[in-house]
C-alpha cells in the first residue's frame, strides 16, 4: 500500500479532476503529437540509419555504458560534429534527453553565488535544473523584458550591473534563461532585445530551443539562428524528440563548455550513453533536414491555421503564435476535458492541458499543427471548436 500522504495526493488530483493516466496510440487525426515534420514516421530517416551503423560497422543493441566508461562509440563524433556544423557553433554535445540536458546544464554550470533569472513560463526541466545548482535564482513575467531590467535591479548587485559586470574576473555571473518557443503557449521572445541586453551587460544567455528546431530557419535550424544571435547567445539546446522525431538532445556553445560539461554535468556522467542506433537517428534526421520539404509544407500549415483562427473569430481564445503550437484557453479542468471529448468525437486528437501542468484558469487546448495534416483536416479542426464556442459549451475566452 502506499504511504498514506502519498494516497491523499492521488485523491486530491483526482477530486479536481488532473489525474493523470498513460494513453494509447490514436487513430484520430494528430493535432496533439511534436512530431512536427512527421520524421518519426520518415521510411527515409528509418532506412538511412540502417546504412549508418552498416557503415561504422556497429551492429550492438546498447552502449555498454556512459560514454566516459565503454558507451562513447564512434558514431558520437560523427553526430556531434554534424550537429555543431548544422548549427554553425563550435561544438555540440549529446544528451539522452532535453530532459538530462537541462539538469546536466543548470546542475553543473551556474556556481554558488551566481544568479539565475528566468522566465516564468520556462519548461519544468530548467525548472527542476535550476533547483539542483547552487546559484540564487529568480523568475522574471513572461517574455517581459522590461520586467528582466526591473529585476535586474532589484536583485543584483550594482557590480553585476553595466559595464562593471565585465570585469569581474572570478566573481558572479549572472545567466538569463528563456525558451525560442515556449512549450504550452507556442509563443516566442523578443530575442533579438533580450540579446542585446545580455550582450552589453556581459550577462550569458541560455535558450532553449526544444520547440524551435525544425520550424524556425532556413533548414530548420532554430530561432536564433534564424536572427543571426549563434554567436552571441551562452548556450542553446535543441532536442531530437520532437520535430526530429527520434530521441535525445545537444548542448550547443564553445568547445570549452562542453569540456566542462564533460567533466561536472551529472546526468552525462552517470548514465548509459545513447545506443549506436539512436545516434545514427540522430544522423539522419539532421540529414533530412538538409534535403526534405517538409519544413515549407509545415509552415503553409501554420499559416493556414492563423488565418482559420481569424476565419471563425477565435482570436480571443487563442495565445498569439508563430509556432507549430497554439493554444486554446479554457479555464478549469472539467470545461477542457469536455472540449477535448467532443473534439475526439469529430475524430480529431487534440491533448487537454490541465492545471496543475498549467496555472490554475490557464487550462487549455494545446493544437499542434504538423507538415502532414491537411488543409481540410484543419479547417475542419477549427470549424468544430467554434461550434463549441457558438453551442453554449463550456468554452470561455482566457
Amino acid at each position: 500500500m502506499l504511504p498514506k500522504k502519498l494516497q491523499k495526493r492521488i485523491e486530491d488530483r483526482k477530486e479536481k479532476n488532473s489525474f493523470r493516466r498513460l494513453g494509447v496510440p490514436s487513430t484520430l487525426v494528430d493535432f496533439s503529437s511534436n512530431d512536427y515534420l512527421g520524421f518519426s514516421k520518415s521510411n527515409t530517416i528509418f532506412t538511412r540509419t540502417a546504412e549508418v551503423l552498416k557503415a561504422e560497422n556497429l551492429e550492438t543493441n546498447g552502449a555498454t555504458g556512459s560514454r566516459l566508461l565503454s558507451g562513447n562509440h564512434p558514431l558520437y563524433e560523427i553526430a556531434e560534429d554534424k550537429v555543431a556544423q548544422f548549427h554553425t557553433i563550435e561544438s555540440a554535445l549529446l544528451f539522452n534527453s532535453g530532459f538530462d540536458a537541462n539538469l546536466g546544464f543548470f546542475g553543473a554550470v551556474p556556481q554558488r553565488g551566481d544568479i539565475i533569472l528566468y522566465d516564468e513560463l520556462c519548461h519544468a526541466s530548467i525548472r527542476d535544473g535550476i533547483k539542483m545548482s547552487n546559484a540564487k535564482a529568480y523568475k522574471f513575467r513572461h517574455n517581459d523584458l522590461n520586467a528582466l531590467i526591473a529585476l535586474t535591479k532589484k536583485k543584483l548587485p550594482s557590480t553585476l550591473r553595466g559595464d562593471a559586470s565585465r570585469q569581474r574576473g572570478y566573481g558572479a555571473e549572472v545567466y538569463i534563461v528563456t525558451e525560442s518557443v515556449f512549450s504550452m503557449d507556442g509563443d516566442s521572445p523578443d530575442l533579438v532585445s533580450l540579446t542585446q541586453f545580455c550582450t552589453s551587460n556581459g550577462y550569458h544567455l541560455v535558450v532553449d530551443e526544444a520547440h524551435a528546431l525544425g520550424i524556425f530557419g532556413n533548414k530548420g535550424e532554430g530561432l536564433v539562428q534564424q536572427l543571426g544571435l549563434e554567436k552571441q547567445v551562452f548556450a542553446r539546446l535543441v532536442t531530437f524528440g520532437k520535430a526530429l522525431g527520434c530521441h535525445g538532445a545537444a548542448i550547443l556553445g564553445s568547445q570549452d563548455l562542453k569540456e566542462y560539461l564533460i567533466n561536472f554535468a551529472r546526468s552525462l556522467i552517470y548514465t548509459t550513453a545513447l545506443s549506436p542506433h539512436s545516434v545514427a537517428t540522430i544522423c539522419a534526421a539532421y540529414e533530412m533536414l538538409e534535403n526534405t520539404s517538409a519544413q515549407k509544407q509545415l509552415k503553409s500549415n501554420i499559416a493556414i491555421l492563423r488565418n482559420k483562427i481569424s476565419e471563425y473569430l477565435l482570436n480571443d481564445f487563442f495565445i498569439e503564435s508563430q509556432s507549430a503550437i497554439h493554444s486554446c484557453i479554457i479555464p478549469g479542468n472539467d470545461r477542457v476535458k469536455t472540449i477535448s471529448n467532443l473534439l475526439k468525437q469529430e475524430g480529431f486528437n487534440v491533448k487537454p492541458i490541465l492545471s496543475p501542468s498549467v496555472p490554475a484558469g490557464k487550462e487549455r487546448l494545446r493544437v499542434c499543427v504538423h507538415s502532414f495534416n491537411t488543409a481540410a483536416e484543419i479547417g475542419d479542426l477549427m470549424s468544430a471548436i467554434s461550434s463549441c464556442t457558438t453551442n453554449n459549451s463550456p468554452l470561455e475566452g482566457g
